[in-house]
């Protein structure tokens, strides 16, 4: 299906979708190129890239397809770096777990090309991060989000969605608002939360006490805490609108059952746990992956 892979960020989420093209037979070869010198070189040993690239520019020179997977803030920066290289043909997406700011870059950064660029959201991952963790079957029976813009090229939007699919994904087109929108709900706000939970208990005098006695419920509510920082960093910032209204929402649940608690209203805090209980019993992710 292509010819070489323009290969942006030798991590996780680089070094698997590398890795799964090649198994699927899906591309030729793959040209890499990451921050860290001995990342790349890593990758190459590892078989997941053929070549190693000096830069982000030479990374894409002779690619039909390009990712980009490199923390969002870095996004913009990667676009001005390899602009002069790109070509009519090519297909360049992105892996990043937010949409508007990653396609505003993309504007302001590929201006003519941006036509190029159909941004994409693999609903996968891992709590580690790093080229040795790459799975050629992280992707396999995900769901996958496109976002394409009024300028996205068609030819590069249905190369994208078959991609995608013969990867063995579930694509869905949505509207980038619509995107950051359910993602700050599903994904950016509980990361919020396990990540304050966390600081909570670990703060108290006695909180390695308390998370010595955990089980694997608050294990597995908590699983997400483990996140690499840098990154979530980077997506609670450039999602914060979307981010900060769905706390505002959760704080005034979480308000509520406190009432009820303060209150000793029995029948009421049943009645607010019935509710969410039902709502869980109900959800079903229809096999795609975790949050």
């Amino acid at each position: 299906m292509f010819e070489q892979l323009g290969l942006i960020g030798c991590g996780l989420m680089g070094g698997s979708f590398a890795l799964a093209l090649k198994q699927a037979g899906l591309v030729k070869r793959v040209v890499g190129y990451s921050k860290s010198p001995s990342t790349t070189e890593r990758a190459r040993q590892m078989g997941i890239i053929d070549i190693e690239a000096p830069s982000a520019l030479l990374a894409v020179s002779g690619a039909d397809i390009v990712l980009i997977a490199v923390p969002v803030s870095a996004t913009e920066a990667t676009f001005k770096t390899i602009k002069h290289l790109v070509t009519p043909d090519m297909l360049i997406m992105d892996v990043g777990s937010t949409k508007r700011d990653v396609i505003d870059a993309a504007r302001r950064a590929l201006r003519e090309h941006v036509g190029l660029f159909v941004p994409a959201h693999p609903i996968a991952g891992k709590e580690v991060s790093g080229i040795e963790n790459a799975d050629a079957d992280l992707y396999a029976g995900k769901q996958v989000i496109l976002t394409p813009i009024e300028r996205t090229l068609a030819p590069q939007l249905q190369k994208a969605h078959e991609l995608w699919t013969r990867l063995g994904c579930k694509v869905l087109t949505l509207t980038p608002e619509q995107h950051d929108a359910s993602y700050a709900a599903v994904s950016h706000l509980p990361h919020l939360i396990a990540f304050a939970l966390m600081n909570a208990i670990a703060g108290q005098p006695d909180g390695k006490n308390y998370l010595s006695l955990a089980g694997p419920g608050f294990r597995d509510f908590t699983r997400i805490a483990a996140s690499e920082p840098k990154v979530w960093r980077d997506i609670l910032l450039s999602n914060r609108e979307e981010l900060l209204a769905q706390s505002k929402i959760f704080q005034r649940n979480l308000q509520a059952l406190e009432v009820m608690i303060s209150s000793g209203n029995a029948q009421a805090l049943e009645g607010l746990i019935e509710q969410a209980s039902m709502t869980r019993a109900h959800w079903s992710m229809n096999s795609k992956n975790k949050p």
